[in-house]
């Protein structure tokens, strides 16, 4: 999965790096800004993707001593920094936008508008290869990007042609801030997402009293506390819990701690820990009183 996400951010950053370079000469030649917002945003997508790319090949590494877990939020850093770099963009793109809108600059549609085609139909393959469903945040952000670069593309190519028909230059800074909006939303989605998982927030979709109400159910367990639900990296949730059992044997114990691992495993969480406690632990060595782990 992860070299697939290799190969597929290399290829992307290939034609981003291309697409910027030819849109940034367009721009500066027909003196377009929606097409210099758009190869800035195309800049910030290669920037995106070499982050992302790196990260990819981090997150491959195995776990170890120094890193128990594994290297999954390093995806998650990548994308937290792809999300401030689209904030930074947009407002760039805001305030030259808002020094076109005082004083509109003539611009040459017959540059502007091959030049935005161009950008579109780049923008198009490369989220072609990137996919539109992904399992980790890294690959979403820089999937957001490409996205956003795509929608501003087509604001360019629209811009032009209003400018070809009407003469109405003022339309390319409106259209580079509607560009920018576009960035920002998808900056703040990435965002909140990756800090939902810094801060160990309940990963979205799970709910707490609800697994709490399947464990209870196993037979042999009275009750359950201290359940903590959070995110090891995107789409890799971790439990753990306290659960309180009738006073039995270890071996019994160890197959409620089975049961629980079945469920929760039933429900997407592959990465649990269970301590199991006896309601009379006292009476003898041999009752349950132990720390159950389970790691994948």
């Amino acid at each position: 999965m992860q070299h697939s996400s290799t190969k597929k951010l290399s290829f992307a950053l290939g034609i981003t790096f291309f697409i910027f370079i030819f849109e940034l000469i367009g721009g500066l030649i027909s003196n377009s800004l929606a097409l210099l917002s758009d190869a800035g945003h195309v800049f910030t997508d290669s920037f995106a993707l070499i982050l992302s790319l790196i990260a990819s090949i981090i997150v491959r590494k195995p776990s170890n001593k120094k890193a128990t877990y594994g290297y999954h939020k390093i995806g998650i850093l990548a994308a937290f920094i792809n999300g401030l770099s689209l904030i930074l963009i947009a407002g760039l793109i805001f305030f030259e936008g808002y020094q076109r809108l005082i004083n509109p600059p003539k611009i040459d549609f017959a540059i502007m508008l091959p030049v935005a085609v161009f950008g579109f139909l780049g923008n198009l393959l490369m989220a072609w290869i990137l996919g539109h469903k992904h399992e980790d945040l890294n690959l979403k952000s820089a999937w957001l990007h490409v996205i956003g670069d795509t929608i501003s593309s087509a604001g360019v190519i629209v811009a032009g042609l209003i400018i070809k028909f009407t003469g109405w230059f003022i339309i390319d800074p409106i259209v580079s801030l509607f560009v920018g909006i576009i960035i920002i939303v998808g900056g703040i989605r990435v965002i909140k997402d990756s800090l939902w998982i810094f801060l160990d927030f309940v990963p979205k979709g799970f709910d707490i009293e609800e697994i709490t109400e399947k464990i209870k159910k196993i037979k042999g367990i009275t009750d359950i506390h201290d359940i903590h639900i959070w995110s090891i990296g995107f789409g890799v949730p971790a439990f753990s819990a306290h659960v309180v059992v009738e006073n039995q044997l270890l071996s019994e114990a160890d197959t409620i701690r089975k049961q629980i691992e079945r469920e929760l495993e039933n429900m997407g969480i592959k990465h649990s820990v269970i301590q199991v406690e006896c309601i009379k632990c006292e009476k003898s060595s041999i009752y349950c009183n132990s720390i159950n782990n389970k790691h994948h």
